[in-house]
């Protein structure tokens, strides 16, 4: 039966208006169901026997652990990630890292407004929620904020030129290192473009068995790094302002001046702790001369926020500083970047409200700007469903396993902000383990805020209020 050109136009637009509806009416839901599909592709597209160097199908729980891994941009593996794929394999992890970093949904809005050349309400609204959570909720939002939703389209500019520009930038500076180091041309350029993209895309993945050992101690290479995974920690909402009014400090936005702020502090003070919790450690910043440690502290201390890459085996770091590497990790990058974790805003509403709170203000206020209330309710359930996931999976594995709680929880908190550092736990442990991270990472990546809403799905307006009542707190 032959199809008219016709009913195949009308059929399109059906489903053009069918997903269209469904993406206005549950952005959450949309956005993961666009992420759950991207998974299954690329589970499919590594098993298949062109994507492994030894010809055979990858197990089903490698094939899905590296496409979740992939996806969320987190950098943690069951395999080698430089010996088991092929150079297929890798291509499919350099355009995994790149959707996954981006965003599907800023990314999809980024191709339509490529396509169509136009960027309509309902694109504007799919990109906003990317950008900003607290858009996903139906109803009015105030335009006080970071980006509003009229500067959308100049957002997903930024993020595409940005990603562009800063990926470019990281691998020309690489590229010359590795040709002193007598890397073949060819292989330089491929393995510093590929570098660059982990870095930005704070996945942590690598090119070569060798790893980082060649560069271990060069300033150049991993003061280079480090610039990549912080400006992909950052948030491109920050890298936005930041293009705008980059001399002018006074029309940053808070957001932008809380990020930057927070993330300074939580850089230095990690580094410090590092520097004092290692100094004397035999098994790694102990054979070190001072300058080394200071640079090692503060290149553990980037990677440990959400870029994955490291120097040193975290196996061997002392339980202090695993610890402190737990919550460096737990708390992630800036909003709406490449980074995990619950995002240093989020830790920074939670001690202004702290603040106000002993000082007897009934408001939040930083900058001479007042924060709402609903901005430190989202806070508040975006960290409780972040320690509700990663408790609920390291019961879960230390159930199925006989590991000790100080790796599993490490290796937990990597999957669910997706940072990629991990002692080895991963590769070693039991393939039920191994879903049970593939489902953090997969929690971690959405947000705990997408998922939430995706299960509320809409608000239910109530046309009355319960007498008040105070609990006892503390």
């Amino acid at each position: 039966m032959r199809v008219e050109p016709a009913m195949r136009t009308s059929i399109y637009a059906r489903l053009r208006d069918g997903i269209d509806s469904f993406a206005a009416a549950t952005p959450a839901r949309f956005a993961i169901t666009i992420f759950t599909s991207f998974v299954l592709i690329f589970t499919l597209l590594f098993s298949l026997p062109i994507a492994t160097s030894t010809g055979r199908p990858a197990p089903l729980v490698d094939a899905l652990f590296t496409a979740v891994s992939v996806i969320c941009v987190t950098g943690l593996s069951t395999v080698d990630m430089a010996t088991y794929w092929s150079p297929f394999g890798h291509v499919l992890v350099f355009i995994g890292v790149e959707i996954g970093g981006i965003g599907v949904l800023t990314l999809a809005s980024i191709l339509g407004l490529v396509i169509s050349r136009r960027l309509g309400l309902r694109q504007k609204l799919l990109a906003a929620g990317d950008a900003n959570p607290l858009r996903i909720h139906k109803g009015p939002i105030s335009e006080g904020q970071a980006v509003r939703l009229g500067e959308t389209g100049s957002l997903l500019l930024t993020v595409a030129v940005s990603a562009l520009i800063i990926e470019l930038a990281v691998a020309l500076l690489l590229f010359p290192r590795m040709l002193i180091q007598g890397v073949p041309v060819l292989d330089a350029a491929w393995q510093s473009v590929y570098l660059s993209a982990m870095a930005f895309t704070n996945t942590g993945f690598l090119p070569t068995s060798d790893g980082l050992t060649p560069y271990a101690d060069d300033p150049w290479f991993l003061t280079v790094l480090m610039l990549g995974v912080v400006l992909g920690a950052i948030g491109f909402p920050v890298i936005y302002v930041l293009t705008k009014n980059l001399r002018h400090p006074r029309r940053w936005s808070l957001h932008v001046k809380i990020t930057i702020l927070t993330f300074a502090l939580l850089l230095v003070l990690g580094a410090f702790a590092y520097f004092v919790l290692e100094y004397n450690n035999p098994r790694t910043f102990g054979p070190m001369d001072p300058g080394q440690r200071v640079l090692q502290s503060f290149f553990l201390s980037s990677m440990a926020r959400s870029g994955g890459f490291s120097t040193v085996d975290i196996a061997q770091l002392d339980s202090a500083s695993l610890l402190v590497t737990d919550m460096l990790m737990f708390i992630g990058g800036g909003s709406a970047s490449t980074a995990g974790g619950i995002k240093v805003t989020t830790l920074a509403i939670l001690f202004l409200a702290a603040f106000a709170e002993a000082r007897g203000h009934s408001d939040m206020e930083a900058y001479d700007r007042r924060i709402p209330g609903d901005v430190l309710r989202l806070a508040v359930s975006v960290v409780l469903w972040g320690a509700t996931t990663v408790a609920a999976s390291c019961i879960l594995i230390l159930l199925l396993t006989d590991s000790t709680l100080d790796y599993v929880l490490f290796d937990v908190i990597s999957a669910f902000a997706t940072c990629g550092l991990t002692t080895g736990f991963t590769a070693s442990t039991t393939d039920s383990a191994q879903y049970i991270l593939a489902a953090t990472m997969f929690f971690g990546r959405i947000g705990t805020v997408t998922l939430a809403a995706a299960l509320a799905a809409s608000q239910h307006p109530r046309l009355f209020r319960r007498p008040e009542e105070r609990p006892i707190v503390g």
